[in-house]
C-alpha cells in the first residue's frame, strides 16, 4: 500500500510517502512540506497548497491519502487554516477518487510511538527508527506526514475488517410499512 500522508497547515504542509504493509518494514518514498508566505492572500496559499499536492499526487500516485483529522484549538485562525489545508488535501484526492482516511494526533501518537501524549520529538525519533532514516525528517509537519501515512498503513487492516464487519451487520433491505406484518393477540 502506497500511502501519501498530509500534515494540513497554512504556512508549513507537511507531506510524505510511505509504502508497505502492517508487520513488515516500510520504505519512504519522498517527504516535504509545502510552503506558503504567511504575508500572502489566502487564496493564493491554498492555491499554492493545491499546485504542491498536486505535484505530489502526480509524482507519487498513491493509493490512499491520510489527512490528520482537525481538532478545537485555542486559536481559531490557526484552526481555520488547518481546516482549509485539510480540506484542500481532501479535494486533491476526491478529484482522482483516491480514497482519504483522516486521523488525529493522537491516533498518530500512539500508533507510533505507543503514546497518545508523545511530543514531536518522540514522535520525528519513532519515524526515522521505524523508516531506518539517518535522521528524523525537519521540520516536524515533514515527519508527521510520514507518520500518518505509517499510522494508516499500519490500522488499515483492522479498518478494512472493521468495515467489512459492519457491513455485513447492515440489513439487506429495509422492509416497508407495506412488508411488515402486522401482530395481533
Amino acid at each position: 500500500m502506497r500511502v501519501l500522508g498530509v500534515d494540513p497547515g497554512l504556512t508549513r504542509c507537511g507531506v510524505g510517502v510511505v509504502e508497505g504493509v502492517a508487520g513488515r518494514p516500510l520504505a519512504m518514498l519522498g517527504v516535504g512540506v509545502v510552503r506558503t508566505p504567511p504575508d500572502a492572500e489566502a487564496g493564493r496559499r491554498l492555491v499554492a497548497i493545491e499546485q504542491g499536492i498536486e505535484a505530489w499526487l502526480d509524482e507519487h500516485r498513491p493509493e490512499l491519502v491520510a489527512v490528520e483529522r482537525v481538532f478545537a484549538q485555542h486559536n481559531v485562525r490557526t484552526v481555520m487554516g488547518t481546516a482549509q489545508a485539510s480540506a484542500i488535501a481532501m479535494l486533491c484526492a476526491a478529484r482522482r477518487d483516491i480514497p482519504v482516511a483522516l486521523h488525529t494526533p493522537s491516533e498518530v501518537k500512539a500508533a507510533i510511538t505507543g503514546s497518545g501524549r508523545a511530543d514531536k520529538a518522540q514522535v520525528g525519533a519513532m519515524v526515522t527508527r521505524l523508516l531506518r532514516l539517518d535522521a528524523p525528517p525537519k521540520p516536524a509537519d515533514a515527519a508527521d506526514a510520514l507518520a500518518l501515512a505509517i499510522c494508516h498503513i499500519w490500522r488499515a487492516p483492522a479498518l478494512n475488517r472493521l468495515q467489512r464487519a459492519q457491513e455485513a451487520a447492515r440489513p439487506s433491505r429495509i422492509p416497508t410499512t407495506a412488508s411488515v406484518r402486522k401482530v395481533t393477540r
